[in-house]
């Protein structure tokens, strides 16, 4: 065996004075490993959910790590045998052939009960080249310099290369294989089988928006618009405690934490602080309005209550930034690091229109948040969360007839529509009908607003615009106004549908 290592790797060499560092590699681990592999299958499986063919080092390795995994998925036994047809029959190692070599790894195999210790070993050399490779980039570049690269672009991008080696263990993305991607496919529907509800996405805690987004799907833009007063950031906020209130953690192979239902919220509140938040989420669960207890005027009943709420709302995983004007990069930094002190399934920002771009102050508002938006998509992406990103409209609406947003409302920037995965609009009829109130009572059209009024009182509509994953159409839904909470309608009839 090691006649043969020694073949396979290469030697460190003096150069001049200089001596040659050889990348951190354990060919004996790889050697124990496949040979273990080779004499019972099962090895595999102690393996296969952390260690990929990219992370071990002799490219022939890697080759019968990739052919074998491939082999066992089938149902097939690998061994010496099955494996060497799909390798190069002409290859040498050392004085010997690619079949002899397989038959010697499986010959000096080691047991089965170390396979997974091999393979943690293989894994951490593998992420120390990947670190090593980052760090030479990191001072190749400072030292060159490009003219194109600031400082600050160096460190977002160095950055985001150690949180995907973080997350992953490789950072080269590119392409990917599409068995892969059906495996991945494959996996969320059985994770949507198994979930409460039976969604493919998290739930929002809303029943009836649900039904319509089958929750909140990985990776997408959520854009929730709406005029001042309709609710979004009620809405976002309901949505959010929701998800957080409901989290429940599965501990993963690696030692990890996934979500099994609900997950960890990060929320970005650049308009509110985070106590204004928190007095609104302790006034839609207690059910005390958030006037009577910004004013102190509450029962020792209430007073009561707003303990037994904030004692329960102390463990739940709902982190708040209250940094105002917070950039796209700023953003993604900390997400990123949310993510990897606490965990993350869902990231909102409250609102577009209060963050900056990454680059020099622009006079061009319109480029900044297509810069914005596209920013938040890529970061969605980047750490397979949905991002719910609210968004002011345009004041045309208060100008027309019809009240009700369409998608042309959006501010300052198409991009907002086209990077948006999902566009949500809130939209309030009882807001509007209240403000057209007769001043007299015994105005003959007043008998006529009050059934108008009735009608709309405590009823909001969340207008699914776009969704590229699904239909189009309206929720309706219950409004509480001096809770600010949304909550599904007692009758379900209410819920529209369109095509």
């Amino acid at each position: 065996m090691n006649e043969a290592a020694r073949r396979i790797v290469p030697m460190a060499k003096d150069q001049g004075d200089a001596t040659y560092r050889e990348a951190p590699n354990n060919l004996e681990a790889e050697q124990a490993l496949l040979g273990a592999i080779l004499v019972n299958n099962d090895a595999f499986y102690r393996v296969s959910d952390f260690l990929k063919p990219v992370h071990l080092h002799e490219p022939l390795h890697r080759k019968i790590f990739e052919v074998a995994g491939d082999i066992i998925r089938m149902g097939k036994t690998a061994n010496p045998v099955t494996i060497k047809t799909f390798l190069k029959a002409d290859e040498k190692v050392g004085d010997m052939t690619v079949a002899q070599y397989l038959a010697r790894l499986a010959a000096e195999a080691v047991s089965i009960i170390n396979a997974e210790d091999y393979g943690r070993a293989i894994y951490d050399l593998a992420l120390r080249r990947s670190l090593i490779t980052i760090g030479e980039d990191m001072v190749n570049i400072a030292y060159d310099a490009p003219l194109d690269m600031p400082p600050q672009s160096q460190i977002e991008d160095a950055e985001r290369r150690l949180f995907e080696l973080a997350e992953t263990g490789r950072y080269d993305g590119g392409f990917q294989a599409f068995n892969d991607a059906v495996a991945l496919a494959i996996d969320m529907a059985g994770q949507a089988f198994e979930r409460d509800g039976s969604l493919s996405g998290i739930s929002t805690g809303i029943h009836s928006l649900d039904g319509r987004m089958g929750g909140l799907q990985r990776s997408d833009l959520i854009v929730l618009a709406g005029r001042p007063g309709m609710g979004k950031t009620s809405l976002a906020t309901n949505i959010a405690y929701n998800i957080a209130a409901t989290y429940e953690g599965e501990v993963q192979a690696d030692g990890s934490m996934k979500a099994k239902n609900g997950g960890v919220v990060g929320f970005y509140s650049l308009e509110m602080s985070s106590e204004q938040l928190a007095t609104r989420i302790i006034s839609e669960q207690t059910e005390v309005s958030s006037s009577k207890i910004r004013r102190g005027d509450i029962s020792e009943q209430d007073f009561e209550k707003l303990v037994a709420c904030s004692q329960h709302m102390q463990k739940v995983p709902l982190y708040i930034d209250q940094t105002g004007g917070i950039s796209i990069a700023q953003l993604s930094a900390r997400a990123r690091r949310l993510k990897r002190q606490r965990g993350l399934d869902c990231l909102v920002v409250d609102y577009i229109q209060l963050m900056t771009g990454s680059g020099k102050s622009s006079d061009n508002r319109v480029q900044e948040i297509t810069q914005i938006t596209t920013g938040l998509k890529a970061l969605g992406k980047e750490l397979n969360v949905p991002i719910i990103a609210l968004s002011q409209l345009s004041r045309q609406v208060e100008s027309r007839e019809d009240k009700r947003p369409q998608l042309s409302d959006l501010r300052e920037s198409g991009s907002i529509e086209q990077d948006a995965d999902v566009v949500l609009f809130v939209f309030r009829e009882e807001y509007y009908v209240k403000n057209m109130e007769p001043r007299d009572e015994f105005d003959p059209k007043y008998e006529e607003w009050k059934q108008k009024f009735e009608a709309v009182k405590g009823t909001a509509d969340v207008i699914i615009a776009k969704q590229r994953h699904g239909p189009t159409g309206t929720v309706k839904l219950a409004f509480q106004a001096e809770f600010t909470r949304f909550t599904d309608l007692a009758d379900p009839s209410f819920t529209q549908y369109e095509h």
